[in-house]
């Protein structure tokens, strides 16, 4: 069984259809209980991480998120969903990610040194490199593209843990795997053939 963590996150029904689809059981859950009980578990996410993060605690899920990942449970963060793994945002000042990962989030730049401009936030297809290719991308050949709606991207301490990345006026960090944590900046629910042999591995690992 899948579990995904509601927390009133945006994109939970098209993450749950996504599963759904590839043929896995999946619960919608706030209960530790049921969390606990996964075969797997996922992090969705569509908003703000302050306000994702007063969520978070609010519905008592830190503690039952950072027992999870602290077990061989795999463990996916989706768009939001990775940004709160690390430390913290520049979206949020002072609000404290779940720190399960080391890291930052920054905003993306909308100017480049050359004065270029580029539109914030990111929405659209962007194809991705394999630094250090991870088992989410097994079976897809560098330069597929996914789906991204963003602002913000992640900036890795560990920089050995980033499995794919993309470039948008900088270099985004678009995935990541430690041990059994996986996460995507992008969306692979809306990211068709690609994101469904993306969600299909993570089934498989």
């Amino acid at each position: 069984m899948v579990a995904i963590i509601d927390y009133d996150a945006g994109n939970i029904k098209s993450v749950e259809k996504a599963f759904e689809y590839l043929g896995a059981q999946t619960l919608v859950t706030r209960e530790p209980s049921d969390i606990y009980k996964a075969d797997r578990v996922v992090l969705p996410g569509v908003g703000a991480f302050g306000d994702a993060m007063s969520r978070i605690r609010e519905y008592g899920l830190e503690s039952v998120i950072k027992e999870v990942t602290s077990k061989e449970v795999p463990f996916i963060g989706i768009c939001l969903g990775q940004q709160l793994l690390f430390d913290r945002s520049d979206e949020s000042d002072g609000a404290v990610g779940l720190g399960i990962l080391r890291g930052a989030i920054r905003r993306i730049p909308d100017t480049d040194a050359q004065g270029n401009s580029y539109k914030i936030p990111q929405i659209g297809w962007n194809s991705l490199k394999f630094p250090n290719k991870g088992r989410l991308f097994k079976g897809i050949d560098a330069g597929a593209y996914v789906y991204f709606v963003h602002s913000y991207y992640l900036d890795s301490e560990d920089k050995s843990i980033v499995t794919a990345t993309t470039d948008y006026n900088v270099t985004v960090e678009a995935s990541v795997e430690k041990g059994n944590v996986f996460a995507c900046q992008f969306h692979p629910e809306k990211s068709s053939e690609v994101g469904m042999q993306i969600l299909d591995n993570f089934l498989k690992i």
